[in-house]
């Protein structure tokens, strides 16, 4: 490099310069994703669909499965962006600093549950039950309910352990499935039992099975659970929405499909 800089300071780069010309993009391909963006734009103009943003992550993988076609994601974004399919997002909040922290698989499962329109085509709401590694982040459950009862929540924990194990501790909310809270779970406006002195039927589990259970101060401290429920909520909606999903039996085959990507993708 110093020997060219000494022949030719004046034409000297350690830029990269490209010989041969870029990859172009067959016509069929650009088509397909100006198409897919409409579809995208359609959903976030209709106020009865729960979509404010554009999901070119969600677009890349249809692209793929759709019509065998692989496209770049910064390709889809530009395309976007030239073609007036492009909102920009708001800034993210700075993580919480009362999440709890793990050193490895299995030393916390985060467990909650959300009731949400997953499937606006359905005009019902439904509860999305998951339990999820802390540490890897590995979704190891997630069903859709149309009651919750902490029967399903039993079942959930069930399922965690005979497929994945017993983990150390549960981390929850102060639902009044996982925990008694005084002035909230009594019908008596005078009574003696204090916060956490009588067990509902979820936690009376969780001593049975010696799984520890704790919980958050606060939504915010969930965030790591909050995180993959935002992420499933965007691409369960689209696809639901897409395929006019009806049925919560057919929602929970989307739902499926969508957490084996999340885990293994």
């Amino acid at each position: 490099l110093l020997k060219q800089y000494k022949e030719c300071p004046n034409k000297f780069s350690i830029q990269y310069l490209r010989n041969t010309k870029t990859r172009i993009i067959p016509q069929a391909v650009e088509d397909n994703i100006i198409r897919e963006l409409q579809i995208e734009k359609k959903l976030i103009q209709d106020k009865d669909i729960p979509l404010r943003y554009y999901n070119y992550s969600y677009v890349k993988d249809l692209l793929e499965t759709k019509y065998n076609q692989k496209v770049s994601l910064p390709t889809i974004i530009d395309r976007a962006k030239k073609n007036d399919f492009y909102l920009k997002r708001n800034p993210r909040k700075a993580s919480h600093d009362r999440e709890v922290l793990t050193n490895y698989i299995g030393e916390i499962i985060q467990h909650d549950s959300s009731y949400h329109l997953w499937s606006p085509p359905a005009r019902e709401k439904w509860y999305l039950i998951t339990s999820l590694d802390d540490f890897s982040r590995f979704i190891l459950y997630a069903t859709f309910l149309k009651r919750e009862t902490s029967w399903a929540h039993i079942l959930a924990l069930q399922t965690v352990i005979l497929k994945h194990g017993s983990p150390f501790l549960y981390y929850v909310d102060s639902h009044s499935i996982f925990r008694f809270v005084q002035g909230r779970d009594s019908v008596w406006r005078k009574h003696y039992t204090l916060t956490d002195e009588a067990d509902p039927q979820w936690k009376q589990v969780m001593h049975d099975c010696n799984i520890k259970v704790t919980y958050a101060l606060s939504p915010q401290a969930k965030g790591k659970i909050e995180r993959p429920y935002g992420w499933l909520q965007d691409r369960v909606i689209r696809t639901c929405v897409r395929d006019n999903v009806t049925e919560i039996r057919q929602a929970q085959g989307v739902l499926n499909q969508e957490v084996h990507r999340y885990n293994y993708k």
